[in-house]
């Protein structure tokens, strides 16, 4: 069953200017993407380094001005947001937790100050008593005691950051917390602590979550969907068990081949492990994954494939899947 949805994307676009003065290069970071986010729902978004991942994440959380296209949230376009009311109101909505919990907090402060900060400007309902119980309930809902509140970033170790920074986000009351990378900088043994909280957003709590990533494995364990990235474009999305057990794309293959699994069984060739980047400055038509890909026709030199479906909600841009 789909879920409602809360966000969506129309061909959302993002190009940043390469060099300076009159330069007429272009670095597309993200080409026309259209996805959905439903609510109680976990979206992993995938790929290497450099594939768009993190300026999704930044053009919906309105750090990034899109240079086409348009993000809808519960149905109204962002575009037509004016105020500071509404758009304090959708940042509330739509917070972010970062990848470096080591610079995300401000090391001057004690921990209490960000999430009190915050349920000041997002929640200005609540009097100063009833912030400081919200903030001793949104600590202990993501596993820390009521007294870590009291310490400064420097005494807490780098998974008490980052539960830190999902408490914060959880103060607003959020629909939608967009989580890029949260996981990478910490140690193995303490991921899938983090990993079971967002899960616990989702099913207690009611929070959908855009969850940014480079490991498949995480991903299968926490999200319900999954997008595959590269080279700013989409190449294979549906639900994760679909694409996973089943991927069509040669790129979503050659990422499995890096993470063994026998309920994913593969034969990827070799020859695409090259480290060939993706031509996204200045690119021409055509599939973006073709310098690396073993299938790869003539066609995918001339024609940029769009994604068409080839099962229930699981979709492929690529010719020849």
């Amino acid at each position: 069953m789909t879920p409602p949805t809360l966000l969506e994307t129309r061909g959302l676009t993002k190009h940043f200017k390469v060099g300076g003065g009159f330069s007429r290069r272009r670095l597309h970071a993200v080409d026309d993407v259209t996805m959905t986010i439903g609510r109680r729902e976990i979206l992993a978004l995938v790929g290497e380094s450099g594939s768009g991942k993190s300026t999704i994440a930044r053009l919906l959380a309105q750090v990034y001005k899109p240079t086409g296209g348009e993000i809808l949230f519960e149905g109204a376009p962002l575009s037509s947001m004016r105020g500071r009311r509404r758009q304090m109101a959708y940042r509330g909505d739509v917070p972010m937790v970062f990848q470096d919990p080591f610079s995300s907090l401000n090391p001057a402060y004690r921990v209490s100050h960000g999430i009190l900060r915050g349920l000041k400007l997002h929640r200005p309902e609540l009097a100063r008593a009833a912030r400081h119980e919200e903030a001793e309930r949104v600590a202990e809902a993501v596993g820390l005691s009521a007294e870590i509140l009291h310490r400064h970033p420097y005494e807490l170790s780098g998974g008490q950051r980052q539960r830190v920074g999902f408490a914060q986000a959880l103060a607003y009351r959020p629909k939608l917390i967009l989580a890029d990378e949260p996981v990478s900088m910490l140690d193995v043994s303490i991921r899938i602590g983090l990993m079971n909280i967002m899960t616990g957003l989702r099913d207690n709590d009611g929070v959908s979550i855009l969850y940014i990533t480079h490991d498949i494995a995480s991903a299968r364990y926490v999200s319900d969907r999954l997008m595959v990235m590269y080279g700013g474009h989409v190449m294979e999305s549906g639900p994760t068990e679909s694409v996973l057990t089943d991927p069509r794309h040669p790129y979503t293959r050659l990422l499995l081949s890096a993470v063994p699994d026998p309920r994913a069984p593969l034969d990827v060739a070799a020859d695409t492990a090259t480290t060939e980047p993706p031509p996204v400055i200045n690119p021409v038509p055509g599939c973006r994954f073709r310098a690396r890909c073993p299938l790869a026709v003539e066609e995918c030199g001339r024609v940029t494939p769009e994604l068409r479906v080839l099962g229930e909600r699981h979709e492929v841009a690529c010719h020849v899947a």
